[in-house]
């Protein structure tokens, strides 16, 4: 699917700031605090050998994981995942973990991101940029060549970036045909665990993103689908939060990310979905093989994947051990199909960095810490209410990038792909959602729409005060 821009004039986001309560400098004390931190040299086994490369976004400044990819004697693949080591920067006690506990994880807006910790450290000294030694977390993950694990190592280290690879770059190589060995075997190894993870139930989404980015003295509103590059190195990231789940399942403490399977009825909903939007659904092929089969692109598809991704509700961040409770009788991810913990993001997310401290203590056959273990039972709370605070600020910021955009066109008539639709009921008109094909905005139309169909709509509000697009059949 290609990039659709469109120009918007300036936008002022700081309204979302203010009405989220999001945080704004770091106190004194913690930059202070996190300066010294940064002068820091935590041990660990030398692991500067070994040529990990890192893959983020363009323009990304923190790094959370390095990988390094090798085929393995005899067939199957070597995963070694390198985590920054926040653990050792951000002690126990500490203002700066006390300040992280206020803030949950880093929330992006368009004019800027509110981050987790000071620049300094994720941004500097914690962050794993390449040609210095850096503090990490090593994961080394061992795979058949059929993408099943047998065998994990986990391990402090020090670690030296070769080089900051960015996904653009990343899939023109391998689109080129003549990738470098690590790009090669990201796309290989990546490609069997998806494979691997369909056979198992996953359900992966490839939904567009709507972006919000910086276009000279104003801005431009994107839709841009997720390159496979991407989802290769996703597939990396799922793995290593696969690995610690187990680690922490094994020994009765830590905290997963969970999500119920899919319900029946959700399931066959879905089902009549695809034979209305005319998608294939041959007999005994799973949800995650059917939607890893749909084009995005198409309206159709777009509608289907919609649809599908009401699926995927109620993901819970479920603690246990201790003071938490006992090991949850559900531990699975209906998305993943496995049970997962978030462990590769401790730069962004606050609970991965006492995830990766848990993993290690039950990997080395050492009590848990007790910061780790006072932790687990405020963890899921505090996750959950920033979760929710960085999706209003992300949809809140669409919102008013649409709004903007659309202000002075009330009354014009767009060509849309309608992707939901909602019966009336009640005092409730009938409507749904749809997709404008240009410019890229997604938002509520009242009228009898036909899902996965192509329809004109009229644009009646755009109000960016309230932040609202609304739309009616034409």
């Amino acid at each position: 699917m290609p990039i659709k821009r469109v120009w918007a004039p300036q936008i002022d986001f700081s309204v979302l700031r203010r009405e989220l309560g999001l945080p704004g400098e770091f106190p004194a004390e913690v930059i202070a605090e996190a300066e010294r931190a940064a002068g820091t040299s935590p041990g660990g086994a030398d692991r500067t050998a070994v040529p990990f490369v890192t893959i983020d976004p363009a323009g990304s400044q923190d790094l959370d994981q390095a990988m390094h990819l090798s085929r393995r004697d005899g067939g199957g693949y070597r995963v070694r995942y390198a985590i920054a080591d926040v653990a050792s920067f951000v002690p126990p006690g500490s203002a700066v973990e006390a300040e992280s506990w206020v803030r949950g994880q880093t929330v992006y807006l368009p004019d800027g991101r509110i981050p987790l910790h000071p620049p300094v450290l994720s941004e500097g000294a914690v962050s794993l940029f390449p040609d210095v030694d850096r503090a990490a977390v090593v994961w080394t993950i061992d795979l058949d060549a059929d993408g099943a694990t047998s065998g994990v190592g986990l391990e402090r280290a020090r670690v030296r970036s070769r080089a900051k690879l960015d996904y653009p770059r990343v899939q023109r190589e391998l689109d080129g045909g003549n990738p470098s060995e690590t790009v090669a075997l990201l796309a290989e190894i990546g490609t069997v665990l998806a494979r691997r993870a369909a056979e198992r139930g996953a359900v992966n989404l490839p939904l567009p993103a709507q972006e919000v980015e910086r276009d000279g003295n104003g801005w431009r509103l994107v839709l841009r689908a997720p390159l496979p590059v991407e989802e290769h190195n996703a597939q990396i990231s799922l793995l290593t939060g696969m690995a610690a789940a187990r680690i922490m399942l094994d020994g009765g403490i830590g905290m997963l990310r969970t999500m119920p399977p899919p319900k029946p009825e959700a399931v066959a909903g879905l089902r009549a979905a695809a034979e209305s939007l005319g998608v294939d659904w041959p007999d005994g092929a799973s949800v995650g093989a059917v939607v890893a089969s749909v084009d995005p692109g198409g309206p159709r598809g777009a509608a289907f994947l919609d649809q599908a991704a009401e699926l995927l509700r109620g993901a819970a961040y479920t603690a246990f051990g201790g003071a938490a409770g006992p090991v949850p009788e559900q531990t699975g991810h209906g998305g993943v199909g496995a049970p997962y913990a978030h462990v590769t993001a401790p730069l962004r997310r606050l609970a991965d960095r006492y995830v990766t401290e848990a993993c290690l203590s039950l990997y080395e056959n050492r009590p848990v810490p007790q910061w780790v273990r006072d932790a687990l039972p405020r963890l899921p709370e505090q996750m959950t209410t920033t979760d929710r605070l960085a999706g209003a600020a992300d949809r809140g910021a669409i919102d008013l990038a649409e709004a903007v955009l659309l202000q002075g066109r009330v009354g014009d008539r767009f060509d849309a792909a309608v992707l939901d639709r909602e019966e009336a009921s009640g005092k409730r008109p009938a409507g749904g959602t749809v997709a404008l094909d240009d410019p890229a905005v997604r938002a509520r139309c009242l009228g009898d729409l036909p899902l996965g169909g192509r329809v004109q709509v009229r644009l009646t509000t755009a109000d960016p005060a309230t932040r609202t697009v609304r739309f009616e059949k034409a």
